[in-house]
């Protein structure tokens, strides 16, 4: 594909940190959305390494995260022929920007954060200053590429306003540069829920092994925590809330096979008992994951490829970054 400067589709801009393997919930309510808008839009995939520096990592962990989460964004099918994967780090502008935007943020709309109060009570022995600051960086990956939509779950529909609320303020304290950003979220499967405790989303970091299922996990692993997932004691299949249980692993099924929850529940209505429920469930998801978990172990093998995917990316990330920075430089009065 030529990655021209005249194409004039709708950019869009996301990123995943590169924090381990991604899950089915970073999948089906992320990654699975986003290949498909490679025809349609200008996509910038990226991978926000800054970010990740938030959590306590040695360096070779990070670094091995990073090739990792690059192998597994095109293991899910973003090719790099159709759309720009770069890291963060890579690209000069992003910090530059959030600086300027720090500048015009106040204090306590950062204090407020739903985000930063949520993990400040889980690091509370040490909590670093970029973690207050992490949504005005995010505001900057944003603005630097003055994209149009941001695919996002619901834990990010702050950090979005947020973006949204500084492109406004700096457009009115200064000049019109900046685009709005409009949120982009997937009907289907965008908040896929813990298997043992389906009251809270679907974590990397969850203690409970069984909790996650990730999109690399080997196909008798997926069965085995499909099967035991929490449900309850009854044994026929509804949508209802007070059932999270039940409820998640349908969100899962709908998702994995692109139908209406509605429609699940039509499907499994003659089903009694959970067994061959959660069987069927688990062959779907492992039809669905074994390409990829192959693709990926291919790709983890072809380590000079997965960096000459992201220096390319940065180069086009680059250009298009260097041009909005040198607006915003001229803009505020920087010479």
């Amino acid at each position: 594909m030529n990655f021209s400067v005249a194409d004039h589709r709708p950019l869009v801009l996301t990123g995943m940190q590169p924090t381990g393997r991604l899950h089915l919930g970073n999948f089906l309510g992320a990654a699975y959305h986003w290949r498909k808008m490679l025809e349609d839009y200008q996509c910038f995939f990226f991978i926000p390494d800054l970010h990740a520096m938030t959590v306590a990592t040695k360096a070779p962990q990070l670094q091995d995260n990073t090739l990792s989460c690059i192998a597994q964004y095109i293991a899910c099918g973003l090719d790099p022929a159709k759309c720009t994967i770069f890291l963060q780090s890579q690209v000069t502008g992003h910090t530059e920007l959030a600086w300027i935007l720090g500048c015009i943020t106040p204090l306590g709309q950062l204090e407020r954060m739903t985000q930063f109060k949520d993990k400040a009570l889980k690091q509370k022995e040490f909590i670093g200053t970029g973690l207050l600051y992490y949504p005005i960086l995010m505001a900057a990956d944003i603005l630097l590429y003055n994209a149009d939509l941001v695919p996002i779950g619901e834990d990010q529909k702050q950090h979005l306003e947020l973006a949204r609320d500084l492109a406004q303020k700096f457009n009115s304290r200064y000049s019109e540069i900046f685009n709005i950003p409009e949120p982009y979220m997937g009907s289907v499967g965008a908040r896929i829920m813990s298997l043992q405790n389906p009251k809270e989303k679907m974590s990397k970091s969850d203690p409970s092994a069984m909790a996650t299922l990730h999109i690399t996990d080997e196909n008798s692993v997926i069965r085995k925590k499909i099967l035991s997932a929490v449900t309850d004691s009854q044994n026929d299949i509804t949508a209802d809330p007070e059932r999270p249980g039940i409820l998640n692993l349908l969100n899962i099924y709908a998702a994995a096979t692109q139908m209406t929850l509605e429609s699940a529940v039509e499907h499994f209505k003659d089903h009694r008992g959970y067994a061959a429920f959660k069987n069927e469930i688990a062959d779907v998801i492992i039809a669905l994951l074994e390409p990829i978990r192959q693709h990926y172990l291919s790709l983890r093998e072809e380590r000079d490829y997965l960096l000459s995917v992201i220096h390319e990316g940065a180069m086009r990330a680059q250009a298009r970054a260097d041009t909005m920075l040198s607006k915003v430089y001229h803009t505020v009065g920087l010479l």
